[in-house]
């Protein structure tokens, strides 16, 4: 079985993440999979898209008609996509030869509703796996609490309110286009033969609710990890080669860009805060491990020692830098299955988030960490310091190593997916017989 995996990026953001592994989980389960990137390096398997200047293109051009549309506010700029300009990729080799299309996160220019309606009209059985709402919105990543994807979407908190009449398209307002994109979204996904997949529980009842989705066949399968590389270690040994205090306990966020509003570090500010005031000694006892673009920009808002280490991209470094926490926290405002998460348990660590999307799936309560409640900074510093000082840390690691080979190891997640493929090739057969 050919299997052809396509995202925007190779290595950037979690979806790339999550499809990069996937990859190297059908191949080392027997399948032929290879992966088409407009970002990246081409590689063993890994095939970038041709002319690149073009492909640049595309994302400019489709960023520019957001912007008019957002009010030129840039604000909101990424947090929206609507299949305006990509590339054709139904002309390449990759993609003839392949006898399954399994699409990933391909935004930002790198599939229009053009291009995916070529994709359908190939006969070719088509897997897309959910990364976050977009599949099932007209045009937002993240819904944040809106539930118009449930019937239609009519108005979008992302848009500007009262768009500028000069900038109207003969006369078209932001309400209006918004309803042509839905539209045009529903007409695509009818036509085809599409096998959705959400990578939580949590992300399947969302797709099921929504009205684009209505009908379709939807699963959940998680991402998997390389059990390998994110495994337990020396935690002392971990950070004398990180070079980092040996004699403190040490709290762990990790994100793309640590000033993401989403990945909420005004939180963790927050409830460090709390701490450090009902409990003063911990000022001697605790720091905070940073990793992430811009993270020099917010560690002098932590009320505990804060060491900024910057956007890291090497495995067996992030796995090394896992193994020196104690505790890992990732209070986000909206997440779909956390690849961190996964990885900071992988390697035995306990984690704390919000009970917001799939995060309650992978941190069993006081169990594998501690699950707060949503947008609650005090529930999030009473997590922290009962998995700092109160919990049975020898047991919690045991439990999330437990729970990540069990549920989250590549073998299983093949095998989960190779059954998608089957079923997705056989439904296809039957449709042309």
């Amino acid at each position: 079985m050919k299997v052809l995996i396509v995202n925007t990026s190779y290595d950037a953001g979690g979806a790339a993440v999550a499809a990069r592994r996937l990859m190297e989980a059908l191949r080392q389960n027997g399948a032929e999979a290879s992966m088409l990137v407009r970002d990246g390096d081409a590689g063993d398997k890994v095939l970038v898209l041709p002319c690149r200047w073009l492909a640049r293109w595309h994302f400019l051009w489709e960023r520019l008609v957001l912007l008019v549309r957002l009010g030129f506010r840039r604000k909101h700029l990424f947090d929206i996509d609507a299949g305006i300009s990509g590339t054709d990729i139904t002309r390449l080799r990759v993609f003839r030869e392949a006898d399954v299309i399994h699409l990933h996160w391909v935004n930002q220019g790198m599939l229009s509703f053009s291009d995916l309606r070529k994709i359908i009209r190939s006969g070719k059985p088509v897997v897309w796996t959910m990364h976050d709402a977009w599949p099932s919105t007209a045009i937002c990543h993240l819904t944040l609490g809106c539930r118009q994807f449930t019937s239609q979407c009519r108005q979008c908190q992302y848009l500007a309110p009262t768009p500028n009449p000069s900038h109207r398209r003969g006369g078209e307002d932001g309400s209006a286009w918004l309803a042509k994109v839905w539209k045009r979204k529903q007409r695509l996904i009818q036509e085809g033969d599409i096998s959705f997949v959400a990578c939580s529980r949590w992300l399947e009842s969302e797709a099921k609710a929504s009205a684009l989705l209505r009908g379709q066949h939807i699963v959940s399968i998680p991402n998997c990890i390389d059990t390998r590389v994110f495994c337990p270690g020396d935690r002392l040994e971990a950070r004398r080669e990180e070079n980092l205090p040996e004699d403190r306990r040490l709290v762990l966020f990790v994100c793309q860009r640590v000033t993401n509003a989403y990945k909420g570090m005004d939180y963790l500010i927050e409830a460090c805060r709390r701490l450090a005031e009902e409990h003063p000694e911990m000022k001697d006892e605790v720091s905070v491990l940073l990793l992430g673009s811009h993270a020099d920009e917010v560690a002098s808002q932590l009320p505990f020692p804060t060491i900024a280490v910057g956007y890291v991209n090497d495995e067996q470094r992030m796995a090394r830098l896992y193994r020196s926490a104690d505790v890992f926290v990732l209070p986000s405002l909206s997440e779909n299955l956390p690849n961190t998460i996964m990885e900071a348990m992988a390697c035995g660590v306990p984690c704390l988030g919000f009970r917001v999307g799939g995060i309650p799936e992978e941190i069993d309560h006081q169990r594998t960490g501690y699950v707060a409640r949503y947008r609650d900074a005090e529930d999030l510093a009473h997590g922290l310091h009962w998995l700092l000082y109160e919990a049975d840390g020898k047991a919690l690691a045991k439990e999330c190593v437990r729970k990540v080979e069990q549920c989250y190891s590549q073998a299983a997640v093949a095998v989960k997916y190779t059954e998608v493929y089957q079923h997705a090739m056989a439904h296809k057969h039957f449709r042309f017989l």
